[in-house]
């Protein structure tokens, strides 16, 4: 299994880049995070997948070990395979994705070209819940900070509700009253916006 590259971006094209590695060109196709590191001539490192079939082996390309995690755990679903996972996350950033499973945002899946509808919700449906906070709040790996704890003061009816439906997606108690506090700041001011302010990581 070849699950990681290190080489000189030698072209790429729409869907894919070859990586010189030793003198060996390998094609890959890659995730739009995957691009954003890439400038032909110089040196790269992704995480990859490997593909094996009875007519060939393809490999798929990752800015992040979580990135690929998020594509595993994407192909998992039945009936969606590497290149519409793949599809998937050129569309959407891997926090994006996150975002889109955590808060049941068909639409916005749907608009990943070759997605319809019923797939789009076959996948919220199956991995809803299955997308950890870690993942939800920094789908590129990044460490979700501790924060000072919130003072114990009682939360509003509404607050309560979000703070709720943050511990439901798998933060703590105290991480999801720390999001609800900052959402307020930042102006949020629905359920719904103090929650996609938390999850998108910015409060």
């Amino acid at each position: 299994m070849i699950a990681y590259l290190r080489g000189k971006v030698l072209t790429t094209t729409s869907e894919t880049a070859i990586i010189d590695i030793g003198g060996v060109g390998y094609e890959v196709y890659c995730s739009s995070g995957a691009f954003r590191k890439m400038t032909v001539g110089q040196y790269v490192e992704l995480y990859t997948y490997l593909q094996v079939k009875e007519d060939g082996m393809t490999l798929f390309g990752f800015e992040s070990p979580k990135e690929k995690e998020l594509f595993l755990k994407l192909t998992s679903v039945s009936g969606v395979g590497p290149k519409l996972g793949i599809a998937v996350l050129s569309t959407l950033s891997g926090d994006e994705f996150a975002r889109v499973i955590a808060t049941t945002d068909v639409k916005r899946l749907s608009a990943v070209k070759g997605l319809g509808k019923k797939t789009a919700e076959k996948i919220i449906l199956e991995l809803h819940g299955k997308i950890s906070a870690a993942e939800i709040m920094s789908a590129s790996g990044d460490p979700i900070s501790d924060g000072a704890p919130v003072s114990a003061t009682k939360l509003s009816a509404a607050d309560e509700e979000a703070v709720s439906a943050l511990m439901g997606l798998g933060f703590t108690r105290t991480e999801s009253a720390q999001a609800v506090k900052k959402a307020r700041e930042h102006g949020a001011a629905t359920v719904e916006e103090v929650i996609m302010k938390a999850l998108q990581g910015g409060v």
